[in-house]
């Protein structure tokens, strides 16, 4: 049976705690999926709309990217998966009559959870400069409003265009054509905070800023190592493909500062077995130090080039760059070093030694752990080197393979949802529609923050996502927002960025995955791109939450045509018509999208775009091979009486949309404001288990980021580390700490002072 919204937030300050669990997924977690989609969506909208979930004929799932074999599972969902749809195809509605109920300044004092559980925006609706609270307006008046800012700039550069990783490729490409007709470059992505590192280190070292395998690539190893990255939350379905793998005898290292349920055991809830008993996962568990992964797989080069035949000798010869200057800086990783660097033993070392001299093929799969510290792209360009020293990339059954998060952040990229650019692209782009984009490059997501709080931009357009929840230094973020005249969100639901806007704002209620979608054209279908390179359609099957609701394709060529008006040749009403029409001119921009529609109906499960190190060993780097690289090791150097926070979802969350206040793996119930420390670090710091605190960042500027009333939890954490929620703690990561090269906030690595707290 459907259920209300919570009328107030509920009370968070007495989180209860239990041990952590072993095991993910089983009974537990269907019972839970059941529960939680009934209450949004009643018990007959529930099987219609999850039995449609990564289907051929159906929609992709509006959470993680991880993709869906040929053949599929009559439930091809995991348990987050089933939130995100039951919170998108919920019967809640927000309609303008909640918004007069509701000041901003009351929206902004409400938690993240509150604000998610209302339900689906009916309306557009307009927040005047002066008003203290939102109000309906017309499409045509929102659609002027933006205009009237836009064409008021001093320059186009002047203008924000973020897109959240949910936006489709027709939407997504039409976004960045937009943007560049008006004369901009300045297209900031959730990528930039996530596997922005990851980009920009396999670009240089393999010539593709994507991953190398596929799901038969990962059934098919020897050895897997999983290094940051928890994937009983983050990416649950994975979990089903580490269970075939080791069925076909894989073994399986996990590299993490914490202990993760998923990586232990996996109850498939598919299989009787899985119910009953779960297979056990990880073989080896290295429970490293946060920011150590760079020195350990230093130290396993070391290893392999010390070991006689370990090197694939044909394979460096033919296919890579720099040999030389690498195995000198690998020969020599210190010992002693690495095991500061890690909190390793030398045995745990040498015994993930004994399994990669023992596989022929490897595959390294990472996610945030490696990609959100100041050392991050050396971090990958080290694993790249650990895989191509024994000629790991370009073969069946081995390769890289970054785990993406949100539906289709990758394909949103490849769409040209970039601030810098290629050449090339650029120049299709101009030749297809008779355009000049601009080449200098453009902002990214922390340097859109620092333009808006140097009032070098002052619009701030959002194609989805959760701005301010998901960026950091939150109080900067917030104080730079409100510099704006004027923003503007596409969504879904309610989020903090509505509570936090410029002078003026603006709400435009899209439709989801979930919805129909029914144009001039008929009936219309979107695409998008999964975290191994494989492209496919989306089709909603609801009736739309609201008959007020545009479609994200919609939406940006009716503002197109507001701003760009009669001078502009692009036909952006035949787009919004057609969306096939988007997919023929995307086939002459993008290379690997030729005859898109064509093999969309060829080929009902999608198809893959073209990876030039996977399909040929072709690597196109600016040596033409793939490239060895040897930076310096670094690893985070923590004062005494400190801590090294990582900040993490807990399992009822979703990036930044938080469906429920409990964190079953981790024991944790009833609230979101706790701190994970190691029982022997907490008590040298004073902390008792159920003591409260508050965490105090520090960094080079001497400002204090002050985090209050945490819940420490002693909890079997990495000594000297400690990990807690975000976006609660995004307050403490300062915009000036990210990674080099990719400039990637540093939110797995934030120095922390414990203090006792004033509401203990």
């Amino acid at each position: 049976m459907v259920s209300k919204p919570p009328a107030g937030d509920p009370v968070q300050d007495a989180p209860q705690v239990a041990a952590p669990q072993h095991a993910a997924a089983g009974l537990p977690a269907v019972a839970h999926t059941l529960r939680i989609a009934q209450a949004q969506m009643g018990v007959r909208r529930t099987a219609r709309t999850l039995l449609k979930v990564n289907q051929k004929d159906g929609f992709d799932c509006p959470g993680c990217a991880w993709p869906e074999g040929d053949k599929r599972h009559v439930a091809e969902f995991c348990e987050n998966g089933a939130k995100a749809v039951a919170e998108e195809a919920t019967l809640r509605r927000v309609t303008p009559a909640f918004f007069a109920a509701h000041p901003v300044a009351d929206l902004a004092e409400r938690s993240g959870y509150w604000l998610g559980q209302q339900g689906r925006i009916t309306h557009p609706m307009y927040l005047p400069e002066g008003a203290d609270r939102y109000e309906a307006v017309s499409w045509e008046r929102a659609f002027a409003i933006i205009a009237e800012e836009l064409t008021a700039l001093s320059s186009p550069d002047e203008a924000l265009f973020y897109t959240s990783g949910r936006t489709s490729n027709e939407a997504a490409f039409l976004l960045q054509l937009f943007a560049r007709e008006f004369g901009t470059n300045n297209l900031p992505d959730c990528s930039n905070m996530c596997h922005e590192s990851s980009g920009s280190a396999l670009t240089e070292t393999i010539g593709v800023g994507k991953g190398s395998v596929s799901l038969e690539d990962l059934h098919r190893a020897d050895l897997i190592v999983v290094a940051g990255q928890n994937p009983g939350t983050n990416h649950p379905r994975m979990l089903s493909a580490l269970e075939e793998a080791k069925a076909a005898g894989a073994r399986i290292i996990s590299v993490n500062p914490l202990p993760e349920a998923g990586l232990e055991r996996f109850r498939n809830p598919q299989t009787p077995q899985g119910l009953l008993r779960g297979t056990e996962l990880t073989d080896l568990f290295l429970q490293i130090r946060i920011g150590g992964d760079q020195a350990l797989f230093r130290l396993l080069n070391k290893l392999v080039l010390e070991t006689p035949g370990a090197v694939d000798e044909e394979f460096v010869a033919a296919h890579t760059h720099g040999y030389e200057e690498f195995a000198a800086a690998a020969k020599a990783a210190d010992w002693d070093e690495t095991l500061a660097a890690t909190g390793l033993s030398r045995a745990e070392i040498e015994r993930a030694l004994e399994m990669v001299l023992a596989s022929e093929r490897t595959i390294v799969c990472w996610a945030m752990g490696l990609t959100q510290h100041k050392h991050a792209v050396p971090t990958i360009r080290e694993v790249v080197n650990f895989l191509l020293l024994r000629g790991n990339i370009g073969r069946p059954g081995a390769g890289v393979c970054p785990v993406r998060g949100h539906s289709n952040v990758q394909g949103d990229r490849t769409m040209g949802i970039f601030e810098r650019p290629a050449p090339a692209f650029l120049d299709a782009l101009d030749k297809e529609f008779g355009i000049v984009s601009p080449r200098h490059h453009g902002y990214d997501v922390v340097r859109s923050i620092r333009a808006l709080r140097d009032g070098d931009a002052k619009v701030f357009f959002a194609m989805g996502g959760n701005f301010v929840g998901a960026t950091p230094d939150t109080e900067v973020t917030e104080a730079a927002m409100r510099r704006a005249r004027l923003t503007v969100h596409v969504s879904t639901k309610l989020n903090r960025s509505h509570a936090v806007t410029g002078r003026r704002a603006l709400i435009l209620p899209t439709l989801g995955r979930t919805d129909k979608d029914v144009q001039k054209g008929g009936r219309q279908f979107v695409t998008v791109e999964d975290s191994m390179g494989l492209v496919h359609a989306s089709r909603g099957n609801l009736p739309q939450a609201s008959p007020h609701l545009l479609s994200e394709p919609a939406i940006v060529a009716r503002m197109a045509r507001a701003v760009l008006g009669e001078e502009s040749r692009t036909p952006w009403e035949e787009f919004e018509a057609d969306y096939a029409t988007i997919r023929d001119r995307i086939a002459r921009v993008v290379p690997g999208f030729e005859d898109f529609n064509a093999r969309l109906a060829a080929n009902p499960g999608g198809f893959a775009l073209p990876h030039a190190p996977r399909d040929e060993r072709r690597f196109p780097t600016a040596t033409g091979k793939a490239n060895f690289t040897a930076a310096p090791v670094e690893y985070p150097a923590v004062p005494e009486g400190r801590l090294l926070l990582q900040t993490l979802r807990s399992h009822d969350q979703y990036n930044t949309t938080i469906y429920g206040l409990d964190d079953r793996y981790r024991g944790i119930t009833g609230g979101r404001r706790v701190v994970l420390v190691h029982p022997e670090d907490a008590a040298a710091l004073g902390f008792a288990d159920g003591a409260y605190a508050d965490l105090v960042s520090e960094w080079t500027d001497g400002t204090e980021r002050r985090a209050p009333g945490f819940r420490v939890v002693h909890y079997p954490t990495a000594r000297g580390c400690a990990a807690a929620y975000y976006p609660e703690t995004n307050v403490l990561v300062p915009l000036e700490s990210t990674a080099d090269v990719s400039n990637t906030p540093a939110s797995k690595s934030v120095i922390v002072r414990l203090e006792e707290s004033a509401s203990a």
